[in-house]
């Protein structure tokens, strides 16, 4: 078979570059840029709007870095305007299929996106948990200086601080508690698998629609959409008797 790819002194047949393909764990990546490709191939595009957008990214506000950037990167100005059309291509991609629903979705997700401080301590000592409630409650004892020195987690490196973070990152009964509290508000000593966890709201900061926001969550619409989409394909090897080989598709999905 005729070699179609040379590296070095080596040569690729075709189906050395899949078997290559394969062993590098390359080809899930090669299978998704293809879906995303054909998905966006419609898309319609103005090239100076996309290259002025992909540049002012970038910080490139002159024709010099244009060239540094270019040659950092190993690539053509062709290969740069193909790019920032395809980087174009996909955002307009998003905006068009998602666009309308992204506020809806916003409020659906809002829960998740608010974003908390609070401070932790955790133990599997009952009676210790109670002690440390109670000095906390009634004797105004500081949280930090309990924590750095009974917490058995990491947080006990902070004083017992944690945040901000979004409501998704702490477990369930825990995200439940300070999503309910006013700041402030001290949470007796409360079973969360195998610790007893007493906990203090110390701020809420409500999620907001900013741009970034919608980005986000256009992106996230997205990133699921692709995720069907490569469950759903089939990818064959044509062989030299035209007998096929069909991948394994749950094995073409990213991590």
């Amino acid at each position: 078979m005729s070699g179609i790819l040379q590296i070095g002194q080596q040569v690729l047949s075709a189906s050395d570059l899949i078997e290559k393909l394969r062993e590098y764990r390359l080809m899930p990546q090669l299978v998704q840029e293809f879906v995303i490709d054909t998905a966006i191939a419609d898309v319609e595009c103005d090239p100076q709007k996309a290259i002025e957008g992909f540049c002012t990214r970038r910080g490139l506000f002159s024709e010099e870095q244009r060239q540094a950037w270019c040659q950092q990167q190993g690539q053509t100005p062709q290969q740069m305007m193909n790019a920032a059309i395809r980087e174009y291509k996909l955002q307009m991609f998003q905006e068009e299929t998602w666009g309308a629903q992204i506020e809806s979705y916003f409020l659906q997700r809002k829960t998740q996106l608010d974003r908390v401080c609070y401070s932790l301590i955790r133990t599997k000592n009952a009676s210790l948990a109670q002690e440390i409630y109670f000095r906390l409650n009634d004797d105004g004892a500081s949280f930090n200086d309990l924590a750095r020195e009974y917490s058995e987690g990491q947080e006990s490196k902070t004083g017992g601080f944690i945040g901000p973070v979004e409501l998704n990152v702490p477990h369930p009964v825990l995200a439940r508690m300070l999503s309910v509290s006013q700041p402030g508000q001290l949470w007796a000593p409360t079973q969360i698998g195998e610790w007893l966890v007493i906990a203090r709201l110390e701020q809420f900061e409500p999620a907001q629609f900013t741009d970034t926001m919608r980005q986000r969550l256009l992106t996230e619409q997205f990133q699921g959409w692709l995720r069907q989409k490569l469950q759903e394909i089939s990818v064959q090897e044509i062989g030299q008797d035209d007998d096929l080989e069909e991948e394994n598709v749950l094995g073409l999905v990213p991590a």
